[in-house]
C-alpha cells in the first residue's frame, strides 16, 4: 500500500519558546526537517555546529551568520535570501531585525526533537 501524504497547517502546531524572545515549530520525516524560527532583533544563537546539512530561507527580518572557528566568514541574509550551511560549519546568528525564516536538515536534528536537549532551550 502506498504512504498518504501529510498536511500540517503552521498556525496548528506547537510553538517552542527559546532563547531570548526566539520561538520555532517543525514538521519532520525521517529524512528532511522544516522549522519555522521567529526572531526579535538582537536574538542570537551561539556558535555551534550539526552533522546536518542546513538551508535556511529568510522570509522577513534579516539575519547575520558568522562561520568558521574563528568567525572568518559573514554573510547576511535578508528577506529572499537563502544560504546553504554544510555539515559541521561552525555558524553563530545574530538578528538584525525581527526576523521570519524557514530552516530545512537532512538528515532530522535530533537535538530539536528531543525534548531533554538544552540546545537553545531555556
Amino acid at each position: 500500500m502506498a504512504e498518504q501524504a501529510t498536511h500540517y497547517i503552521w498556525s496548528d502546531l506547537p510553538s517552542e519558546h527559546l532563547r531570548g524572545s526566539i520561538t520555532r515549530r517543525f514538521v519532520t520525516s525521517g529524512t528532511v526537517m522544516v522549522g519555522e524560527v521567529k526572531f526579535r532583533k538582537g536574538d542570537t544563537v551561539p556558535r555551534h555546529s550539526h552533522p546536518n546539512e542546513q538551508f535556511t530561507h529568510v522570509v522577513s527580518g534579516a539575519l547575520k551568520f558568522t562561520f568558521g572557528e574563528a568567525g572568518e566568514q559573514e554573510i547576511v541574509v535578508g528577506a529572499g535570501g537563502i544560504v546553504m550551511i554544510p555539515s559541521d560549519l561552525p555558524h553563530s546568528v545574530e538578528a538584525l531585525e525581527d526576523t521570519l525564516e524557514y530552516d530545512i536538515f537532512n538528515p532530522p536534528r535530533q537535538d530539536w526533537i528531543d525534548p531533554a536537549s538544552g540546545f537553545l532551550r531555556g
